[in-house]
């Protein structure tokens, strides 16, 4: 991958990762089928709690532990009680996690929901040790992005000069191009910390 596209990506991941709310950044850790839960039905299964310690931060694990024996211990009454135990356990290890993260828990999701693509993206990329399918939806948006906000600003742009509504049109379409530009740069500035926050604030305060 050129040095082109390593910026386009670095670009949108920097949007993505800045203006997205934290409750759609770590969505795919609520899910019945997510990594949390995935990491703690394998602590069950194998009465190992470290499997799924790494999903907390270290001031809540003992928290995590406490819950991990009590669901251990009720597991072993009946089935229906494993399955009470075990959801009661997915549930606080996905409360905790999302907690120390900065996302607010609203509750387990259903596996299989639609999550838009850029995480299964990315957790395939994990799976299969390359970035080259992320890396292409993500310089893909881009330049569709791009290219869609550029074209509608030139096709807006030679309006008769007596027809004002014209005229708002090109103009509307003006503050959004630049908007989308600077939009894009102001996140890219503010992740390459430490001194991309003090550039971004300066851009912020700019506009």
């Amino acid at each position: 991958m050129n040095s082109g596209q390593l910026s386009k990506v670095f670009l949108v991941s920097a949007l993505v990762f800045l203006v997205a709310a934290p409750e759609k950044v770590f969505a795919h850790c609520d899910g019945l089928d997510g990594p949390v839960v995935k990491a703690a039905q394998a602590a069950l299964q194998s009465s190992n709690v470290n499997l799924v310690l790494p999903w907390v931060k270290k001031d809540d694990e003992q928290i995590i532990r406490q819950a991990f024996t009590q669901a251990l211990e009720v597991r072993k009454l009946s089935p229906s009680a494993k399955e009470l135990a075990d959801r009661y356990f997915f549930e606080t290890i996905v409360r905790i996690h999302r907690a120390g993260e900065g996302a607010p828990y609203t509750g387990l999701k259903p596996a299989g929901r639609d999550l838009g693509p850029a995480i299964p993206s990315a957790d395939k990329a994990i799976e299969q040790g390359s970035t080259k399918d992320v890396e292409k939806l993500l310089t893909d948006t881009l330049s569709d992005g791009i290219h869609e906000h550029f074209q509608m600003l030139i096709k807006a742009k030679n309006y008769d000069k007596n027809n004002v509504e014209a005229g708002r049109e090109y103009v509307e379409h003006y503050v959004t191009w630049f908007r989308y530009i600077n939009g894009i740069y102001q996140a890219m500035a503010a992740a390459a910390a430490p001194h991309g926050e003090e550039e971004a604030a300066h851009l912020e305060h700019e506009e």
